[in-house]
């Protein structure tokens, strides 16, 4: 009787991070300045790989799309996290957490098949260095980073039916900066056994895959700079995998700490945790390629340099 007389959500709360006014105001500027580097550092990256003929290959398509990625996953979440910081009240509609629900595992899971799809570029490079112009053609690498996006949206249309499907009598504060579907799940009072399982499902099919990808990469990769006699040769080809270690790193590792640690855990290592993939490491991808890639470095320079 409970669950008929439950009239349908319109707003939810968001806890944020504190209360503390000082507090506040500090992590608004922290955050405002993350998200100013993350847009210029992103959109300085597109537009160099556009105007570098020297960067228009496999790996810098990928990258370009990646930084695509970053740009608007952020932007999903990062506006409203700062419009909440100078907010007494720190709401957000349904409609509105629908959509940050639908951005956020778009192109969250978008991103894990990206990275999926770099290192297998990298594998190619590296160990099949004399078929790597014929197999990652520019057809090919549109065809990955279009399915790439397919299975973003799959996922996010997948997450978003999932949590039109829910009811919400009770509480309706989520204990995170954003919307996201696990604490949404849990606030419902009604049947979530559906919802869990189109969760779990999404995440072994889709993040479990583009994880095994990366894997299976990294070990054929490894073995084959192993095999490597000169240690001018190992270097060389390790660091062109370096940057990309580091991001997968990054994402995988925090990602997994909040997705598979105890929910009996302090949530407010979920938050920073959660902080760390998606909104420092929009900021950190191009960073990372451009100080430790040095064909980013000297297609800056070219591009920078006077005529």
């Amino acid at each position: 009787m409970a669950e008929i007389n439950c009239t349908q959500a319109t707003e939810f709360s968001l806890m944020g991070f504190t209360e503390e006014p000082v507090a506040q105001v500090t992590l608004f500027l922290m955050f405002l300045l993350i998200y100013l580097f993350t847009i210029l550092g992103n959109l300085g990256m597109i537009a160099l790989i556009r105007a570098s003929p020297q960067l228009h290959s496999p790996m810098y398509y990928f990258l370009g799309n990646l930084a695509f990625v970053d740009l608007c996953s952020s932007t999903g979440i990062t506006p409203k996290m700062l419009v909440d910081f100078m907010s007494e009240k720190k709401g957000i509609a349904y409609v509105g957490c629908v959509a940050q629900v639908f951005i956020f595992d778009l192109f969250g899971m978008t991103e894990c098949f990206l990275l999926a799809m770099m290192a297998y570029d990298r594998y190619m490079a590296i160990c099949h260095p004399l078929v790597y112009p014929l197999v990652m053609s520019p057809k090919y690498c549109f065809q990955l980073v279009t399915g790439s996006y397919l299975m973003g949206l799959t996922n996010g249309m997948g997450q978003t039916i999932c949590m039109s499907s829910l009811s919400f009598c009770g509480s309706r504060v989520i204990d995170l900066f954003f919307c996201d579907i696990s604490p949404l799940i849990s606030l419902s009072t009604s049947n979530t056994t559906l919802s869990r399982i189109i969760l779990t499902t999404s995440a072994s099919l889709f993040g479990l895959s583009s994880g095994l990808i990366v894997l299976v990469s990294y070990v054929a990769i490894i073995s084959a700079i192993l095999n490597i006699r000169s240690a001018e040769g190992m270097r060389k080809a390790f660091s062109t995998c370096a940057s990309h270690i580091t991001t997968v790193s990054i994402f995988y590792g925090t990602s997994l700490f909040v997705y598979l640690k105890p929910s009996s855990d302090s949530s407010r290592d979920d938050k920073w945790a959660a902080v760390v993939y998606t909104v420092v490491t929009p900021m950190l991808n191009p960073l990372i390629y451009s100080l430790r890639n040095k064909e980013v470095k000297e297609a800056l320079r070219r591009l920078t340099k006077p005529k």
